[in-house]
């Protein structure tokens, strides 16, 4: 059936052009001042449409409030997505490219030919063929993540100001910065923004539905070595990278990392190592569904480090470490307590026609963090594919589907 005359590829499109990358190493909220231009935009944007309350605050989030079109006292429902996008790929001066009628053959992308998109590698893209796809050029990722959830909500909200008549109650927006860092919720006052539950468009394919994500630490392992000058250090160097080194070596090799891991299980990933001959500091993702897991995978961690130590005469006077940080945790273990978000949600998937597939998030989104700050969250499918990278993809069908079950939640909620 559809909604008509929606402009959500035309939001998405403008919106993907505004640099908004995030930076990791900051220690600024926002982390990269830039994200404030999307905020600003979507503030304007919001108060065109009579949305009068629409602001941007000093950290940069943007909240808003639809009004309700009835007088029943129903569950205050928040739409969010993150304005940042990932620091793994550039996020300047995306040039999106809108593919109609895609003939199924090999996309390749005109600012880097060696960047070819494929129904091979991408096989969820046959779906898509004698439609319309939405790609960069080739030298930046495109942002799909998460502004094509940026894009689906402002189309929600431009849809529910023109027709007063759809019945729905009180509807927060929220927009935040800094997910990509893991910093989406920092300054976020949860009472202030007032929603009973929330649900976040950061998901992939059309009929996605997401209610649990990785419980998340970050483990720092810091390695103090012995230090001497080169030319004099015969029985007294203990060199920290070399034992940083050998205790990588001896992490499991087919099992606890993320390339040969799915599905249900967790990993611990070494992801960024910095340091010298002195001293080592290697810093490890640590993900499972199971929050009881992480610490043990965080004791077993240190075994295996000090083993390391233990069985090199040569490391006998380094000292080991250990750092952890909780990042997030499972957001299920709060939405089970509120089912109703669960069935309304795939309710609407339904009546718009979708078959819901209900999986696990192998990551976290500003959900998961949300739902233990008092406001239950679960996560809707926006169509966004390869996110990250250059070859990253949506289709518009998505997006628009993507309206169609949010309108239809706020009606049914």
């Amino acid at each position: 059936m559809g909604l008509p005359s929606l402009e959500v590829a035309t939001r998405f499109l403008r919106y993907v052009q505004i640099d908004t990358q995030s930076d990791p190493y900051s220690n600024n909220f926002p982390s990269t001042e830039k994200q404030k231009n999307l905020s600003n935009l979507l503030v304007e944007e919001l108060q065109q449409m009579g949305i009068q309350d629409a602001a941007m605050d000093q950290y940069g989030y943007v909240i808003a409030t639809i009004p309700a079109t009835h007088q029943k006292k129903v569950p205050i429902l928040c739409f969010c997505a993150h304005m940042d996008t990932a620091p793994d790929c550039s996020g300047s001066g995306v040039k999106p490219i809108l593919h109609q009628n895609f003939n199924g053959a090999p996309i390749i992308l005109p600012d880097d030919p060696t960047q070819i998109i494929t129904t091979d590698a991408y096989p969820y893209l046959k779906n898509f063929i004698g439609k319309s796809i939405i790609t960069a050029s080739g030298k930046t990722l495109l942002g799909a993540d998460d502004k094509a959830g940026v894009a689906i909500i402002m189309e929600m909200a431009s849809y529910l100001m023109k027709n007063k008549n759809c019945p729905h109650g009180p509807i927060k927006i929220l927009f935040t910065p800094d997910e990509e860092v893991g910093r989406g919720t920092e300054y976020l006052d949860i009472k202030k923004l007032g929603a009973d539950y929330g649900y976040t468009l950061d998901g992939g394919e059309r009929g996605s539905f997401e209610m649990e994500t990785f419980s998340a630490d970050n483990i720092t392992l810091h390695i103090q070595g012995v230090i001497a000058h080169p030319g004099a250090a015969k029985g007294v160097m203990q060199n920290a990278i070399k034992i940083g080194a050998e205790i990588i070596a001896a992490l499991p090799k087919n099992e606890w990392c993320p390339e040969y891991t799915e599905d249900r299980m967790g990993f611990i990933h070494p992801h960024h190592i910095e340091g010298g001959a002195e001293k080592v500091s290697i810093e490890f993702l640590v993900r499972d569904f199971d929050t009881l897991q992480l610490k043990k995978y965080s004791q077993k961690l240190m075994a295996i480090a000090q083993s390391v130590i233990e069985r090199h005469p040569d490391f006998n006077k380094a000292t080991l470490t250990m750092e952890v940080k909780e990042q997030y945790r499972n957001m299920r273990e709060i939405i089970d307590q509120h089912p109703i978000i669960v069935e309304k949600a795939l309710a609407a998937y339904t009546m718009v026609g979708l078959h819901p597939k209900v999986t696990p998030i192998r990551g976290g989104t500003d959900g998961s963090r949300m739902s233990f700050m008092g406001l239950p969250t679960a996560n809707i499918f926006t169509g966004m594919q390869a996110i990250h990278s250059k070859h990253e993809w949506i289709g518009v069908e998505d997006m628009e589907k993507s309206v169609e079950v949010l309108v239809k939640l706020v009606e049914i909620i």
